[in-house]
């Protein structure tokens, strides 16, 4: 095929893969715990972090993860600390990191290309670099799931429940918050921080239409995620789409499909 001729592609479809793998695994978690909006939230925040990086021309992925690492932290702490409700934490948290974004990126001159790439997306212009760490701190993520699946599931299944069986709930939510951080810092640059919730949420809630168990829901938004990057980049490319939207656009085409078929 014609798009493998090309390295940039291919880097495209690296990181895309591997974001679709990291997505669906940590937003089947947030959907089961009633949480999904917490992407959203950390992807207004991560846009103050890309104004960062820009203002400091340094690579804005890393202030980026920073910042939605110590803001996921935080709204852990305030909803459990101060007995608040999540959606009043995450309310607090997403007018702030846009706030904070829009007068970073005033003191940087405004709108650049470069921030563009981060609001709506740019997956083929992905660097080796930014290759290597997505794949990096996606391996990371993979094994901490692995090593705590049973303490997550239980935690976001049944919190109270877990926690009168000894799991210590809070650590486990707080990675659950860190890694949910990460993978929307890491998302950011394959479908855009508009639409970063999107591929931790569309594949897990199409799963959930024909999963008959909470592990098949697993494999399948996998599946879906893994499908709707692939063909997503493969409209981009030849029909000269962006690559964020038509990425999005073929998930809500899945789960149509999937709502269809799991009726039936």
């Amino acid at each position: 095929m014609e798009i493998f001729a090309y390295s940039f592609m291919i880097r495209a479809l690296l990181a895309g893969l591997m974001v679709a793998i990291i997505a669906p695994l940590i937003g089947n978690f947030l959907v089961m715990k009633r949480f999904a909006m917490v992407a959203d939230t950390l992807s207004h925040v991560a846009l103050a972090g890309v104004a960062v990086g820009l203002l400091t021309a340094t690579q804005p992925i890393f202030a980026t993860i920073l910042l939605t690492v110590l803001s996921a932290i935080l709204i852990e702490k305030i909803a459990s600390k101060q007995k608040m409700p999540a959606e009043t934490a995450l309310a607090l948290f997403m007018p702030g990191g846009l706030a904070v974004a829009l007068l970073l990126i005033s003191l940087a001159n405004g709108f650049n290309s470069n921030l563009f790439s981060y609001l709506f997306g740019s997956i083929t212009t992905v660097s080796s670099q930014e290759i290597y760490l997505i794949i990096g701190l996606g391996l990371v993520s993979l094994l901490l799931i692995g090593k705590f699946y049973q303490q997550l599931l239980f935690t976001c299944f049944d919190e109270e429940g877990a926690r009168l069986k000894g799991i210590k709930t809070e650590r486990v939510n707080l990675l659950l918050m860190v890694l949910t951080a990460v993978t929307v810092s890491l998302t950011m640059r394959v479908v855009g921080a508009l639409l970063v919730s999107a591929l931790m949420v569309i594949p897990v809630v199409a799963a959930m239409r024909v999963g008959r168990s909470f592990k098949q829901s697993f494999v399948y938004s996998i599946l879906f995620a893994v499908l709707a990057v692939f063909f997503g980049l493969l409209g981009a490319f030849y029909f000269n789409l962006p690559a964020g939207g038509a990425i999005v656009l073929v998930a809500l085409l899945i789960f149509a499909v999937a709502s269809v078929v799991g009726r039936k």
